[in-house]
């Protein structure tokens, strides 16, 4: 369990540190950049003036619909435990109940308060990452941090390798793109916050990014899941593992 934890923990800090140059050696190279002056995504409120500032109403409807999204997630979650032999994570549930009802609310013209909404999307981020840093105990690592360093050193070549050469001329070579492979290295290494994160700090200096903001949490945390429960079934009813089980 430590192991797992550890190889986590050092991935979601690889990939908040890889992020940065990646795009800046994109962005310098092909010259590119965003609307520093237009925030298509969820601003926060000390980033903008137009929105206006957190409100206390604003909180409470952040926060309770937050906790719709929870608990019909996990209602979600153990109905379809209870008919399929593939559990899902409890979060992935969570989300998917969280788009049906943006979608919902965006259908009947009824707006959420932005900033309230980013207030807490910013504080639950700084958390996750304070609390998986705080997890790590490296001294049960003692034996085996040589073998597990070069493995998450090889793993950072790839994956810039890989957000260099392959994400960004898929995504089509402009500043979308290079905020994408940004992303993308933080999503591949640790977790779609760290991406979210490494997006966040590409936006704030080079300017704003919406598809990058549509498309990496979109396919980061909600597909890539089911595509991962599908894989990992796969491949724990492969016959090597069954005769190791056996």
């Amino acid at each position: 369990m430590e192991l797992g934890l550890a190889c986590a923990t050092f991935g979601l800090i690889a990939g908040g540190l890889i992020g940065g140059p990646i795009a800046r050696r994109l962005t310098t190279k092909y010259k590119l950049s965003g609307d520093a002056e237009k925030q298509a995504f969820l601003p926060g409120p000390e980033e903008t003036s137009e929105a206006g500032p957190v409100t206390f109403n604003g909180m409470i409807d952040s926060i309770f619909v937050l906790a719709i999204c929870i608990g019909a997630g996990a209602a979600v979650n153990e109905w379809y435990g209870q008919r399929s032999d593939m559990p899902l994570p409890g979060f992935l549930t969570a989300m998917f109940v969280g788009i049906v009802i943006t979608n919902g609310l965006d259908i009947f013209k009824i707006e959420l308060h932005k900033p309230s909404i980013s207030l807490c999307s910013d504080v639950s981020l700084q958390l996750f990452l304070a609390m998986s840093l705080m997890s790590m105990q490296l001294w049960t690592l003692t034996g085996t941090l040589g073998p597990l360093l070069v493995i998450l050193f090889v793993q950072i070549a790839v994956m810039a390798v890989f957000a260099l050469y392959v994400v960004f001329p898929a995504m089509g070579r402009d500043y979308d793109a290079a905020v994408i492979a940004a992303g993308f290295s933080g999503l591949g290494l640790g977790a779609t916050p760290v991406g979210i994160a490494n997006m966040h700090a590409v936006t704030a200096k080079f300017g704003a990014s919406q598809k990058a903001f549509l498309i990496v949490p979109l396919v980061g945390a909600f597909f890539l899941d089911i595509a991962n429960a599908t894989i990992i079934k796969a491949f724990l009813a492969a016959p090597i593992f069954q005769n190791a089980g056996g």
